[in-house]
């Protein structure tokens, strides 16, 4: 159904395009006859031009009629018969009017039989062939038996001016011409259809086949992203765009190396024979995302060629492999920790009887002994050195071994208030830092108190030793989602303090790592442990003027 009507718009089409070409031949054929009267010129006899300007305008009042000719009869064939016989019928009267056997305007007899074969076929064109032979012929013959006379005038007993041989010559000549016309253009037009027909599969299959390729292309989760020789990207499938952040109108036709600014070096280490190689061309890239945010991408290159197999540009296929080696990274700081905190735990424990011993021994002696103030001062170094002794391995059995029970429903809110309460009345504690504190009501979480005492004690402490010329603290809590789901409460620390150095942000959560003359580097390995022991996650953000913002996430339902 959708075949026919589409047949039926294209031969409407080409039926417009017939009548305008009706037109433009008239007006051509009306030019040259002004000329020639102007002129008064030959080929024509003064009585021709008055017919010949008849024909004319009949042929302009036929092609109007022709316009509206198809509401009054809906089809199509019928129309361009009348369109053809009528045609043959005016150029008959044509070439009467304009010397009958010496006229050239014959030669329209082939267009007719033509455009009668592209519409209507090689059995349309033949009955066109027959109906030009037929009228042509029967012109010819009634001017040589003088049944009809040369319109310009001939005498009734004037010899006719050619022989019978001539006229049956050219007669036959005109027949045999205008069937050898019907059948060349209905070849012609036959090998046309063919070569459509084949064409229109071949692009049927093309687009399926485009299609498949597209939907592939487009439905795997991995960057596909073709270049030219000269650098420059061609296409990016969805996951690309996905992964990068930048749609293809915003990257298309430009150098690769303004994504992948590794790309060239990257390019040239691999080198023309290990390009061949796929285990060669493997190779993790870092670009920086639309978000201005650092993504870790797997890549693989691989040539792109035409099917001479030649080179025409390269195939770069990449993942996004950010978050995992984020977890690699989180595992092996657990690793390390693990195996830290496995020391920490047999150093612990091997100093913690001397030093009890030890602790013992001296608070025995300092009772029994009147000690002199030079005395007392050493007793005081000694009494410091044990209470230091003691909070390491106290943060050493810590570090190893978080306490996994005692979990209860606290309130965040309570032990932040606390904190901030006690903190106060530390040597570290300047007044000229300002604390703003805005913590949201009812948000508890089930917890270890003592542990989430310990994380923000130490977050906060931080901020403050961050800030020994003064500035102002900020603490917040809120409740989030997690991936839209997943209940999380949000602890945010932020201080105006001299900040971390960028360099230094991955790894302020390693044991032993501090930028503090007299640090340990163990508060906030500890924090993070608590942390990720309670299924959170804790980050560090630098802020844009000054510095540090510490988030906690810990889930609120577990």
């Amino acid at each position: 159904m959708n075949n026919t009507l589409i047949q039926e718009d294209n031969i409407s089409a080409k039926l417009r395009w017939l009548i305008s070409s009706r037109i433009a031949i008239g007006t051509f054929l009306l030019g040259i006859t002004l000329f020639i009267d102007i002129r008064k010129t030959e080929p024509f006899h003064e009585s021709s031009f008055i017919p010949i300007y008849f024909i004319i305008l009949l042929t302009y009042f036929l092609s109007i009629i022709y316009i509206f000719l198809p509401k009054l009869i809906a089809n199509l064939k019928a129309n361009i018969f009348i369109h053809t016989l009528c045609d043959v019928a005016l150029i008959t009267g044509l070439v009467f009017v304009t010397g009958g056997i010496s006229s050239i305007y014959s030669v329209f007899y082939p267009l007719v039989i033509i455009y009668s074969v592209l519409f209507l076929a090689r059995g349309g064109g033949l009955v066109i062939a027959s109906a030009c032979s037929i009228l042509y012929g029967l012109l010819l013959d009634l001017e040589y038996y003088r049944i009809i006379h040369p319109f310009y005038g001939m005498a009734a007993d004037q010899t006719y001016p050619s022989g019978a041989g001539y006229v049956f010559t050219r007669i036959l000549i005109h027949i045999f011409s205008f069937y050898i016309i019907a059948f060349l253009a209905s070849f012609v037009v036959e090998k046309e259809k063919i070569a459509r027909t084949l064409l229109a599969e071949k692009e049927t299959a093309f687009d399926q086949l485009d299609l498949l390729h597209r939907s592939i292309i487009e439905s795997v989760d991995t960057g596909i992203m073709t270049i030219n020789l000269q650098g420059k990207i061609k296409s990016f499938n969805r996951a690309a765009e996905e992964i990068t952040g930048f749609s293809f109108t915003e990257i298309g036709n430009r150098s690769l190396v303004d994504l992948f600014p590794d790309y060239s070096d990257i390019f040239k280490k691999i080198g023309k024979e290990d390009y061949k190689k796929s285990a060669k061309n493997r190779f993790d890239m870092v670009i920086l995302g639309k978000e201005n945010k650092n993504l870790i991408l797997g890549c693989s290159l691989s040539t792109l060629k035409d099917n001479k197999g030649k080179r025409i540009g390269d195939i770069l296929i990449f993942e996004d492999l950010t978050s995992i080696k984020e977890m690699e990274n989180a595992l092996e700081r657990s690793r390390r920790l693990a195996l830290i905190g496995e020391m920490a735990a047999g150093l612990a424990h091997e100093m913690r009887n001397p030093l009890a011993s030890i602790s013992g021994s001296i608070q025995v002696l300092r009772k029994d002994l009147s000690l002199s103030d030079i005395d007392e001062k050493l007793m005081k170094i000694i009494m410091r050195g044990k209470d230091q002794l003691e909070s390491i391995i106290k943060d050493f059995l810590l570090l190893a071994r978080p306490n996994a029970g005692n979990h209860e429903q606290i309130s965040i809110r309570d032990i932040i208030e606390d904190v901030m309460e006690s903190i106060q009345y530390l040597p570290d504690w300047n007044d000229h830092v300002k604390i703003s504190l805005s913590l949201f009501d009812n948000l508890t979480i089930d917890a270890n108190r003592m542990e989430m005492r310990e994380v923000i004690w130490n977050l906060v402490l931080n901020a403050i030793q961050a800030m020994p010329e003064g500035g102002t603290l900020v603490v917040a809590t809120r409740r989030t989602l997690a991936y839209g789901i997943t209940d999380i409460l949000e602890i945010r620390i932020s201080d105006t303090g001299y900040g971390v150095n960028e360099k230094y942000v991955e790894k302020i959560f390693e044991p032993f790592f501090t930028t503090k003359e007299r640090g340990t580097g163990l508060g906030l390995a500890i924090v993070n442990r608590i942390v990720e022991g309670h299924g959170g996650r804790i980050m560090v953000e630098l802020n844009a003027e000054k510095g540090t913002t510490f988030i906690v996430n810990l889930p609120m339902n577990k």
